[in-house]
């Protein structure tokens, strides 16, 4: 069979299936099981699937699911995701060790506490404008230069929340990015019906607004903008908005794109991080794989095959985006519905996500004592 997960070649397979049959989901929670239970798993790696299914009906499903799941077929040899190997050890840079430890459990639980407690974050709702003027307020108390940014969402509108720090290399600025999206949405039960998102995506949202409140008081050489998306939960509205607001120049300018996206939720035995990228992202993911090495005990795994959350519009647009999320070997069956509460949410996990993504950042940026 020519498909692999972490890097091990399956060979073998209870049913008969026919070349063009084999298809390899990615899916957020367990949302593709969920929706189409009929469908013949083959493997299951929690958020990777090897499927059964047929061309016509594989190629409909994937157009029905951008935000909840990907169906593609495999290509021959294909690595669908690997367990990366630890880089060769390297010496921690004191700054950056000092950053990474400011960050605050305290803090970060207070902030989930607060974004759950909105009965919903759906992007078109009045609770989501209130949550994006709550995290605004506190970009803007840090100290960021704040801006908000106008999303349709078929005939209604969202927001895009965006904060910026100026870096102090002149003309020679690059820009590094860090994402997530803001909104919730319980599928379930429609618009109105409660959707805490704790993991999905309180976790990444709380995430974005501590790596600010660490970096707040930092000189960096490159510019640091942090952005909470609208409309992820409808179709990547926010980001897809964004990405083509921005000139050619300035995506020239885009040195890295950090997205977290569930990242909260303890889904196997051991810490695990899932970077998922493209060919164009593959430096950010080797950064991304040095700073967990060094600076946290988590195990990494990584994918070229992006699906379902924010880093895709960056990706299609040729910029090095990555997205950092939970690894999924049984994965959180309570995303996009009214169980994603915060009982839900290991903190180690998050912490640990957390201090990858500022180290890799700090690094980045150039950040400076």
């Amino acid at each position: 069979m020519p498909w692999a997960s972490r890097g091990a070649l399956l060979t073998r397979r209870d049913e008969a299936v026919a070349r063009e049959q084999l298809h390899f989901v990615v899916q957020n929670g367990r949302l593709f099981q969920q929706h189409h239970p009929d469908v013949p798993v083959l493997h299951d790696r929690g958020r990777f699937l090897l499927v059964k299914i047929d061309p016509g009906r594989a190629r409909a499903l994937n157009a029905e699911g951008e935000t909840c799941f990907g169906v593609t077929p495999v290509a021959d040899g294909q690595v669908v995701f690997e367990e990366r190997s630890a880089p060769a050890a390297r010496l921690r840079a004191p700054f950056i060790e000092s950053l990474v430890n400011s960050i605050s459990r305290a803090s970060l639980e207070a902030t989930l506490t607060h974004l759950v407690s909105f009965r919903t974050r759906h992007s078109t709702r009045p609770e989501f404008k209130t949550a994006a003027g709550w995290a605004r307020q506190r970009l803007a108390e840090m100290g960021y230069r704040m801006r908000a940014q106008r999303v349709a969402v078929g005939a209604d509108n969202s927001l895009n929340i965006i904060a910026d720090k100026r870096g102090t290399a002149g003309g020679t600025r690059k820009v590094v990015i860090v994402t997530a999206h803001l909104d919730s949405i319980n599928l379930a039960g429609g618009p109105l019906a409660p959707a805490p998102g704790a993991d999905d995506n309180g976790s990444g949202t709380a995430g974005v607004l501590e790596m600010a409140a660490v970096f707040r008081n930092r000189q960096s050489a490159h510019d640091l903008r942090f952005i909470l998306f609208g409309g992820e939960e409808q179709g990547l509205f926010g980001s897809k908005h964004y990405v083509q607001s921005l000139s050619p120049a300035q995506r020239a300018r885009v040195a890295a794109v950090v997205n977290m996206d569930m990242i909260g939720s303890l889904n196997s035995a051991s810490r695990s991080v899932l970077l998922e990228g493209a060919n164009v992202s593959a430096t950010v993911i080797d950064g991304l794989s040095e700073a967990a090495s060094a600076y946290t005990q988590l195990l990494v795994e990584s994918s070229l095959n992006p699906f379902a959350s924010d880093h895709v519009p960056f990706i299609h647009a040729g910029l090095p985006a990555v997205l950092t999320i939970e690894g999924a070997d049984s994965t959180n069956a309570n995303v996009h519905s009214e169980t994603d509460v915060l009982g839900t949410i290991t903190y180690d996990l998050l912490l640990e996500i957390l201090r990858m993504n500022v180290a890799f950042v700090a690094t980045v940026a150039s950040t400076s004592q």
